[in-house]
């Protein structure tokens, strides 16, 4: 038995979706237990690709309990949206196998419009948020002006808490943003129509999974964005606004910290970042697009292109201490194909100084230029590949000298889209 959590260790879309789906098989539960629906993980079976925002990529395995836990803010919207496509794609058979935490946070209309509201007059300073109302969703969980399920599924509370935030909610949207009013009876009419639906889903989570876990099974916990993108962690302000490394699991699932046995981190071959805020390996180049358009490089949930750059060795260290990893996923290897040589990040210079750790200062990091090392590329198709041995000298090379530099042991390379397009080194719920 063992309780492995699966994040990124890089800012994000760092292909979580394939590693989870493959772990789940040893997997009894997958707990999602932070973000919202600006999370995408898209998986590959067969030749069918499911994109999921809200549900656990477990659900595509039958015989799994999924859960989201109280971390998550949650859209009805788009949650009933999504169960309703997994139903129609022959998924989620039994609605028993997707349990939600009456504790999570409710994503309103007016968080939603917020958002979209500051963006659009933030400019040059925007944070490229998604626009989905998670920001603000989280501001009223700290500020306890929150709306819980539980709050949701009992019709005297949710309607006592909207009316009491309502009046505060209109005026800035009003005054402060130049945006329309929301009734209170079109709020009401909208999300007492998701509570039905939501009720059969709703439950005491943390109780759950610590009753499983007592029992012997063994959980799951799949984070949504990555480590550079934490609230605290991350490469502030440009972060998400939740807890996206290992410790968010604890709060956000309510499972105690001693019973978490594994922490992976996930890593593309190169890097990757959405939206704004610094990115010192950033390539605006021929390469930087090869790498775009060859690993398809666009945002699942929004469709937008990423930022293209070199494997970062500084952000996979910070990410091995801040997460405790004992061990890193190289996704997209395969991506790296055809290139005469591949660069590596050992460190950044800063106003003549030479710095090997990421500086905390974000106007320090804005103003960092790289140090690369350069290795011998491949031009194998490595897609078919099912071992270490089997890959070009070079390639296995490149791989070694991200564990050296990292700092933590390589336990799955992907290199490929593909479930079976994976080799794994060491399965981390085999537990010696």
């Amino acid at each position: 038995m063992a309780n492995v959590v699966v994040i990124g260790a890089q800012w994000g879309d760092e292909g979580k979706g394939k590693v989870v789906d493959i772990y789940t098989e040893f997997a009894d539960a997958v707990v999602r237990y932070q973000g919202g629906n600006n999370a995408g993980h898209t998986l590959v079976v067969g030749d069918e690709k499911v994109i999921l925002h809200l549900i656990p990529s477990g659900i595509l395995h039958a015989g799994k309990r999924c859960v989201i836990g109280n971390g998550v803010v949650l859209d009805p919207e788009v949650f009933i949206m999504e169960i309703t496509k997994l139903k129609a794609g022959g998924y989620l058979k039994d609605d028993k196998s997707l349990l939600l935490s009456e504790a999570l946070h409710i994503i309103m209309p007016y968080h939603k419009r917020i958002d979209i509201a500051r963006e659009a007059k933030s400019g040059a300073k925007k944070i490229g948020t998604t626009g989905r109302g998670i920001g603000p969703a989280y501001e009223d969980k700290i500020g306890r002006r929150g709306i819980r399920l539980m709050d949701l599924l009992n019709e005297n509370a949710f309607t006592r808490k909207v009316k009491e935030v309502l009046e505060e909610k209109n005026l800035i949207l009003t005054q402060l943003l130049g945006d329309k009013p929301f009734t209170f009876d079109e709020i009401y009419n909208e999300y007492m129509g998701y509570a039905e639906t939501l009720r059969k889903y709703a439950a005491d989570t943390s109780l759950l999974l610590h009753r499983d876990i007592k029992a012997g099974k063994s959980i799951l916990f799949e984070g949504a964005q990555g480590t550079l993108l934490d609230v605290d962690h991350g490469t502030y302000p440009y972060v998400t606004s939740s807890s996206t490394c290992s410790g968010g699991a604890c709060t956000g699932s309510g499972v105690s910290p001693r019973e978490i046995h594994e922490v992976i981190g996930i890593s593309k071959a190169y890097a990757t970042r959405v939206g704004s805020g610094p990115f010192p390996t950033e390539l605006e180049d021929e390469t930087g697009e090869m790498l775009r358009q060859a690993g398809r490089e666009f945002g699942s949930t929004t469709g937008r292109p990423r930022r293209c750059g070199w494997f970062d060795a500084l952000v996979a260290r910070y990410a091995v201490r801040v997460n405790g990893l004992s061990g890193i996923a190289i996704t997209k290897l395969d991506v790296l194909s055809g290139l005469e040589t591949v660069k590596v990040c050992t460190g950044y210079t800063y106003q003549g100084t030479v710095l090997d750790e990421i500086p905390a200062s974000l106007e320090t990091m804005e103003q960092c230029s790289p140090i690369y090392e350069e290795l011998p590329g491949w031009s194998e198709d490595i897609t078919c590949v099912k071992s270490m041995a089997d890959l070009p000298d070079t390639a296995r090379a490149y791989v070694a000298r991200i564990e050296e530099l990292s700092g933590a042991p390589v336990v799955l390379v992907s290199v490929g889209p593909r479930r079976d397009e994976t080799i794994v080194l060491r399965n981390p719920f085999e537990r010696e």
